[in-house]
């Protein structure tokens, strides 16, 4: 029953590893005890309901949450019937700190990329293309291009959203078009967000674990070694793809979008947060959310000045009427931009979904059967296949972006990071562009596919990127044989 488990969730959790770096003496195995049968049980039926989103439409961080409650319950009555109280509560506030720094990192640029948009960044971006009268390849081309360079800051499902709408507004009657330009859209705004930090959350994890290597740390700059490879990654399947392109001009039009008062600033600002991120990582030695944090201030003084020139937007107004206003506490009523409206309108279900299976993937880790799955995967693959040392991680590293296409990459990269498999760094390299990059070979791999499903509802579905997954996953592999050749150094 024991060897039943631990195969199944290799296959399910790929790389998922220890909750703690150390088992210590008060920690129970219990890979072969019915709390962790009962424990794998209860994530599998929750990640299945996960996956039958599209069908079910039961928001995904809802079975999770449940599961990481159930799954750390059972833990604790065990623990606290033998004697151990506290063991299971140090470790969960571990999962939770681990959570916390995500969780708020992504909260602040969740939060700027909803006031650019409201400011009509994004808006303004779309209907200038839609206002070109571009035909559709071009449109398949730029709308890829886009994608790609633009999740490096805005994120991949953000970014994966913005050109679903240009295509939809340029080609929407073209359902073979459509297709095609959203698979595009996916692949490339995946391949994008897996150089940057920003792009991809799989990404960020990596980089807020300050990961060390034998060739020193895995910092903000080291990404950008995998821009080829997933430069690669995209444009090989979006060139066979070109081919299949309608090669049409659809109509022009489109009306044009004035930006809203502060909306360059607002980008500005942005751009200053993520430097102020970096720089308290790589100088200060500080976890990156706090500069993240510190950047969501400027935001917040900044609308403050908006609010109180609030009367620049409505020059209608005369001053009495203005004053009146505030004293009457009818300002919310005139000013558009509040700075806590753009931190309601996160995608807390997203959110939420990382805390469930960041706590999880920690309560299989504590149980036990993570140690098992990392010591299988990344020792007995590699020597099973006669690899040399250097390359032993590399068959499980190619493997977790195959998974990440059927789980979902948060989970897998999550294992892999509570198991820090003693890598180096072209192989951490490596198993971040295969997670972020993997889930682009089906629809529901990625959040950008699962979302774009939903918003190009009927002409971009499951079955019509899965004929094109043969081609994405040349692209896959052609981006990892890059990846070896041109960083080998590193490995």
């Amino acid at each position: 029953m024991r060897l039943i488990a631990t195969v199944f969730i290799s296959l399910l959790l790929p790389s998922v590893a220890f909750a703690a770096a150390s088992s210590g003496g008060d920690r129970f195995d219990l890979t072969n005890h019915w709390v962790g049968f009962t424990a794998i049980g209860i994530f599998t039926v929750a990640y299945l309901l996960v996956m039958a989103e599209e069908f079910t439409h039961l928001r995904k961080s809802k079975p999770v949450i449940l599961a990481a409650g159930l799954i750390w319950g059972l833990i604790a009555w065990y623990y606290n019937t033998h004697g151990l109280p506290h063991t299971a509560e140090e470790m969960v506030r571990h999962n939770l700190l681990e959570y916390a720094e995500l969780m708020l990192f992504l909260l602040v640029a969740m939060t700027y990329i909803n006031a650019m948009d409201e400011r009509n960044v994004f808006e303004k971006l779309r209907s200038w293309l839609v206002s070109k009268g571009f035909g559709f390849r071009k449109l398949f081309w730029i709308t890829g291009v886009l994608a790609f360079f633009i999740s490096p800051v805005a994120d991949n499902l953000t970014t994966a959203l913005l050109m679903c709408a240009v295509v939809l507004a340029v080609g929407g009657s073209n359902t073979k078009f459509v297709l095609l330009a959203c698979i595009n859209i996916v692949v490339a705004a995946n391949a994008g967000g897996a150089f940057s930090p920003f792009g991809d959350i799989t990404t960020l994890m990596v980089w807020q674990k300050s990961v060390t290597t034998p060739q020193g740390p895995v910092d903000f700059w080291a990404f950008f070694a995998l821009f080829v490879p997933s430069l690669v990654n995209w444009l090989i399947p979006a060139a066979i793809m070109h081919f299949a392109v309608p090669d049409e001009k659809p109509q022009g039009g489109g009306e044009d979008v004035e930006l809203k008062r502060g909306a360059k600033r607002i980008m500005v600002f942005f751009l200053a947060t993520i430097v102020t991120a970096v720089s308290f990582h790589n100088f200060l030695g500080m976890p990156p959310v706090i500069g993240m944090l510190t950047g969501l201030a400027y935001l917040q003084f900044f609308g403050f000045y908006l609010k109180k020139t609030f009367h620049l937007d409505h020059p209608q107004l005369s001053t009495e009427d203005r004053i009146e206003m505030e004293h009457d506490g009818q300002m919310g009523d005139m000013v558009s931009f509040d700075v806590f409206n753009k931190v309601a309108r996160a995608e807390w279900d997203t959110l939420l979904f990382f805390y469930g299976v960041v706590l999880c993937v920690g309560g299989l880790g504590f149980i036990g059967y993570l140690a098992v799955v990392s010591e299988m995967m990344y020792t007995q693959w590699g020597a099973a296949m006669d690899l040399t040392p250097a390359m032993n991680a590399t068959p499980a590293n190619i493997m977790v972006g195959i998974l990440s296409a059927i789980v979902d990459n948060i989970p897998v990269m999550f294992a892999v990071l509570t198991m820090m498999p003693d890598m180096s760094m072209g192989q951490w390299l490596l198993v971040t562009l295969t997670a972020g990059v993997g889930g682009s070979m089906l629809s529901i791999g990625s959040a950008a596919g699962v979302a774009l499903m939903g918003q190009a509802r009927g002409k971009y579905t499951f079955f019509g990127h899965l004929k094109w997954a043969p081609v994405i996953s040349l692209g896959y592999a052609a981006s990892i044989v890059v990846h070896l050749w041109i960083n080998s150094g590193s490995f």
